[in-house]
């Protein structure tokens, strides 16, 4: 870890959320932290997943940082590699290589009470830290499911996020388990080289086409030597899909039109009434994330292509089972299972003030407080927490939202002075989750009759966000003290004061942690609103 071992603030992850993060740090004029990576470069879920065809399917321009924007990006719908290198590019530009740890594996976090500090033992060394700010995002963990016989296969087994690029699939029977987003992006991309593919699929997703196109190099001159032009352009991303919203969280019927295009875009390619029937969902489209492609259906129209309407059950041998009884040779199993999103291993690392884990904590169910912190937990923070994901737009602007409360929180923090600690208050907690699970109801994923990743064990949706950015970005603005109870360091030991008793009401806290924090916090708060503007 080097010769520094207390620092003001740890973040935890180098993906977006975690290097989002360190950008707001050093605006904030905060230099005293690290990031601690577990990989040996930065880019989290975007340096993980490296399969063949791995692409966003959100616009380029709004999947990116408003304080970095990239006028030079080369496609409407950016691949991977040239994600993982803007991440590279904001690592550098913002001077945050100094600060990142690689290799450095969290394995425990644990809350020192007497301290009023963090204990955090990684596979470098070990540290301590005033604050964390967990940003391991939900997508980090793959998800690899217990099929009976999987480890006698004979073949080669291997996770979407985990490819072996080693491995020549070239001439092989494959099986690729899954048909969710990475599914549908390896299929068309592995088909034209392999001998046989077959796919597994147990629910069908809904698909809509994918305008992707190349970005000429007029448009890019134009974006970079007229930024407003960007900015229009990032603004109208921003506008359609902050409209969309309400289909999604208060009317689902409206999205019947939108089901009608998903299946005349599916019949436009599949011409055999079986094969119809098998792709055609049960479900209201939006139920699930709505995936984006315009070469998964002609794919699966190839004449190497199978498509299993079924789970896989059983391995026995070189012969995959599928629930229908259906069975399938394979040189090569893929999972594209998704990941741990509602039980996030992360939590089993860390250890809050009454000795319990957050994943005892959150055995039934994730919530937070405002999508950031947790009961329990003084002094920690999550980027992309519970209820904070999106259905239809990107998740950069939640993001972005996030670091503003985190810049706030480390602002009262400073006006409050002293060894001190904010640890929220179980009823500001619960009255949060409350409302979100309330407003949760009528929206199209707990209404439209499927089972997706947005749900854990219980069926409860701690996963998305019932709500537009905008609605996030407000929420999310500034803290509220008395949603907390202030944490102090006494000679006897630490101390519990309610954060209405400080001297500072929460609105004179708020103007004096912007007034301490200079020109530079106000520059940062300008460009982070620039994608809800």
């Amino acid at each position: 870890m080097g010769e520094r071992k207390h620092v003001r603030v740890a973040v935890i992850g180098s993906g977006f959320g975690g290097l989002g993060a360190a950008v707001r740090l050093r605006r904030e004029g905060i230099t005293d932290f690290v990031v601690l990576e577990r990989a040996d470069s930065v880019g989290g879920t975007w340096r993980d997943n490296s399969y063949p065809g791995c692409a966003c399917d959100v616009p380029s321009h709004l999947y990116s940082f408003s304080f970095a924007p990239n006028p030079d990006w080369p496609r409407t719908f950016s691949g991977q590699p040239h994600i993982r290198a803007y991440l590279e590019h904001v690592a550098d530009t913002f001077g945050l290589r100094p600060h990142i740890r690689l290799d450095s594996e969290v394995r425990m976090m644990r809350w020192d009470a007497d301290r009023l500090r963090w204990e955090i033992e990684t596979s470098a060394g070990s540290l301590a830290a005033d604050v964390v700010v967990s940003a391991t995002g939900p997508l980090s963990d793959p998800k690899m499911p217990e099929i009976p016989g999987l480890a006698e296969f004979p073949g080669k087994v291997f996770h979407s996020a985990r490819w072996d690029h080693d491995y020549d699939l070239r001439g092989k029977r494959v099986a690729v388990i899954g048909t969710g987003a990475s599914a549908i992006q390896i299929v068309p991309a592995i088909a034209p080289d392999v001998e046989r593919l077959t796919l597994f699929q147990r629910t069908a997703p809904w698909v809509m086409p994918r305008t992707d196109r190349a970005i000429g190099g007029v448009e890019r001159w134009l974006h970079r030597q007229l930024p407003f032009t960007r900015a229009a352009r990032r603004g109208l991303l921003w506008g359609i899909r902050e409209l969309q919203v309400s289909a999604f969280t208060k009317r689902p019927n409206q999205l019947g039109l939108i089901e009608s295009l998903a299946k005349a875009n599916m019949g436009r390619s599949i011409k055999d009434p079986e094969l119809l029937a098998k792709l055609t969902p049960s479900y209201r489209i939006g139920c699930k994330r709505i995936l984006l492609s315009s070469e998964y259906y002609p794919a699966l129209a190839r004449p190497n292509v199978d498509l299993v309407a079924s789970g896989l059950t059983e391995i026995r041998g070189n012969t995959l089972v599928a629930a229908d009884g259906t069975e399938t040779e394979a040189d090569a199993i893929i999972f594209g299972t998704g990941f741990h999103v509602t039980d996030m291993p992360i939590a089993d690392r860390v250890v809050g003030a009454e000795g319990r884990t957050l994943a005892d904590h959150w055995k039934d169910g994730m919530q937070s407080l405002r999508g950031a912190t947790a009961a329990g937990f003084p002094n920690w923070m999550t980027i992309i927490g519970p209820n904070t994901g999106l259905g239809n737009s990107s998740m950069i602007l939640m993001i972005e939202s996030q670091l503003n409360y985190m810049a706030d929180y480390l602002r009262q923090l400073n006006v409050l002075g002293g060894q001190v600690a904010l640890a929220p208050r179980p009823s500001a907690v619960n009255q949060w989750n409350r409302q979100v699970q309330a407003r949760m109801e009528r929206t199209v994923w707990n209404t439209g009759g499927c089972t997706s990743w947005y749900l854990d064990a219980q069926g409860r949706n701690t996963t998305v966000w019932p709500g537009t950015t905008g609605e996030f970005r407000k929420e999310t603005r500034s803290v509220d003290l008395s949603e907390y109870e202030v944490v102090r360091l006494r000679d006897t030991g630490a101390e519990r004061v309610p954060a209405r008793a400080q001297t500072p009401a929460p609105a004179r806290t708020e103007a004096k942690g912007k007034a301490a924090s200079g020109a530079a916090a106000g520059a940062a708060t300008a460009t982070a609103e620039e994608g809800a503007a």
